[in-house]
């Protein structure tokens, strides 16, 4: 039987504070006889900032703390970044609701240069991923990229201070906190790949709750749910997190088949393979699987080895 208090776990960051309110409302909007509760909690990866992903950890670091409190039963439920999860989730937890995606691309963002290519030789380009080094330097081999960590706040007041001529954000993040700079341009598929999975979110909860469920199926979205689980498979079939490059987007063409796009690159963005593969909908894992075979078979194998 449904509990009349639930509660979310979130990280504490502004944007995870948003996703959380985001489905708190949603559901109280549906059943008004609830109450929704919000748990904060601190992860490592908000507390080691000074050091790149790729070199502490890579995405579980955002998520530990979260499943934890799941399993030992302080919270029902926790919304993520679909970018943020792992492919292993624990024993007794599963990804059970996916909403409809928010723009799944990046942003270029800068207080005086309307766009990448009119960013001068030498300038100094900030991100927190290497999947967007990669891309960068792929197509701006003459600029000078740095890691860039922190929550959103913080890397809008470090391009403020001047500390970089550009950086590079995921669009969704900015869009739903109304975030706006003098130049925001999109760095967008199929010339500029995602992270597997940006723009979903993912509500996580034990697989026994089928209360849960049952309460935020209404929240449900097949198509995002096709893409991400494509994306999510060329991932895994890629053994992937955030140590080597590597970018993945499908789109729905029709009800019932989609394009899955994948990207392995080195991180100073000399190697870069591309390709694409067309799937449906039930076997959307399977494609992503696919997909990465292929990469391997023009050399991702070889780049992959890169991170050992």
């Amino acid at each position: 039987m449904l509990k009349q208090t639930l509660t979310i776990a979130t990280r504490g960051s502004k944007l995870a504070l948003w996703q959380a309110e985001y489905v708190r409302k949603r559901i109280v909007e549906r059943r008004p006889d609830l109450t929704v509760d919000i748990l904060v909690l601190k992860t490592r990866g908000d507390i080691i900032l000074d050091v790149p992903l790729a070199k502490v950890g890579g995405k579980g670091l955002f998520v530990k703390e979260i499943e934890e409190a799941l399993l030992d039963g302080r919270a029902d439920m926790a919304v993520h970044s679909m970018k943020d999860v792992p492919m292993q989730l624990p024993d007794g937890l599963v990804i059970g609701i996916i909403p409809q995606r928010a723009a799944p691309y990046d942003l270029f963002v800068s207080n005086r240069h309307p766009d990448l290519e009119s960013l001068p030789r030498g300038a100094t380009v900030g991100t927190s991923s290497l999947r967007r080094q990669a891309q960068l330097l792929a197509l701006r081999p003459d600029i000078i990229v740095h890691s860039l960590r922190g929550n959103v706040d913080t890397r809008i007041r470090k391009l403020n201070e001047g500390q970089f001529a550009a950086i590079i954000m995921a669009a969704a993040g900015l869009l739903r906190l109304g975030i706006h700079t003098p130049h925001m341009a999109a760095l967008a598929p199929p010339d500029f790949l995602p992270a597997a999975g940006q723009g979903a979110l993912g509500i996580e909860f034990a697989n026994s709750r089928t209360d849960i469920h049952d309460l935020l199926q209404f929240m449900e979205d097949t198509p995002t749910r096709t893409c991400v689980e494509a994306e999510r498979g060329f991932l895994a079939g890629l053994d992937g997190g955030c140590q080597v490059p590597i970018a993945a987007h499908a789109r729905m063409t029709d009800e019932n088949s989609f394009i899955l796009d994948g990207l392995v690159a080195s991180p100073d963005g000399k190697q870069v393979i591309r390709e694409h593969i067309c799937g449906e909908t039930n076997l959307a894992r399977e494609t992503g699987l696919e997909l990465a075979q292929r990469c391997k078979n023009k050399g991702a194998d070889m780049l992959l080895r890169l991170r050992q």
